[in-house]
């Protein structure tokens, strides 16, 4: 791969995020509901990646064993998540996470949230380069790697499906109001469908770097789940979570926090 053709690659997975999180907000202006805007970054994610994975850069047979993984692993990740979370956004009013950035904005809300939106499309675009690359690793046959990727990304599909479950069951029961969910994946980590989204993004170096050095480009990869690592549990994703949770559910969350690991499952802690 040229620098030409990974400069274009990029300028285009950058263009097509922006694009889409226009969208999202364009939407979420509409409706009021802010959930709506990760339901369409999921599945935009999904499209740019796939899209990205397809690209021909070579005179190879199109697609490759590789590219044709690639597409189908972000592909069961997007429908997956996407229809999780937009069945979700369909019961609420707004996402409490947005709701509260946008309560503080006051009159600047509508142009602040634009170019929050505009953030995210940037901060998605080392997710979007990781399939890119993955795809285009010319290394030939299946390997190890490549095996191994496979079953990381399916490992991390089925917890965060199990733990988004076992959450939905507690919260259907009318007695457990009130109450923080410890039960299953939830007893292990404050947040195990965060952890297994993290988790997913490890395939994408696998599938992308080449230990023998024929393709230097799949190290950029790693950066993929190293951002998401960074948002999940320091930006966007734990932070306001559990401000909301401290702020709604008290001391029983913090009693909760006390005992449970917050990010990697771990035996809970003995009061």
């Amino acid at each position: 791969m040229s620098w030409l053709q990974f400069v274009t690659a990029l300028a285009l997975i950058a263009v097509a995020l922006c694009l889409i999180m226009s969208g999202a907000w364009i939407v979420q202006q509409r409706t009021g509901n802010s959930g709506w805007v990760d339901t369409i970054w999921t599945f935009g994610l999904g499209a740019v990646g796939a899209g990205a994975a397809l690209v021909p850069l070579t005179q190879a047979d199109w697609p490759t064993a590789r590219q044709s993984l690639t597409v189908v692993l972000i592909a069961l990740w997007s429908l997956r998540l996407g229809w999780h979370i937009a069945h979700r956004s369909a019961g609420i009013s707004d996402d409490p996470r947005y709701a509260e950035m946008i309560r503080q904005w006051g009159a600047k809300a509508r142009r602040e949230m634009f170019w929050l939106l505009q953030k995210q499309a940037g901060v998605t675009i080392p997710l979007a380069l990781a399939v890119f690359l993955a795809a285009q690793n010319p290394a030939s046959g299946p390997r190890w790697q490549d095996a191994i990727a496979a079953l990381i990304l399916l490992i991390a599909i089925g917890g965060e499906a199990l733990a988004d479950r076992q959450l939905r069951q507690f919260r259907s029961d009318p007695g457990h109001r009130g109450q923080v969910c410890d039960a299953g994946l939830w007893r292990w980590s404050r947040h195990p469908n965060y952890f297994f989204e993290w988790l997913g993004w490890l395939a994408y170096p696998l599938l992308a770097i080449d230990v023998g050095g024929g393709f230097a480009w799949g190290y950029l990869a790693l950066v993929a789940p190293i951002c998401m690592y960074w948002l999940l549990v320091h930006v966007s994703g734990i932070p306001p979570l559990e401000k909301h949770m401290l702020a709604t559910r008290g001391d029983v969350f913090r009693a909760y926090q006390a005992r449970t690991s917050v990010f990697f499952p771990m035996p809970p802690a003995r009061s």
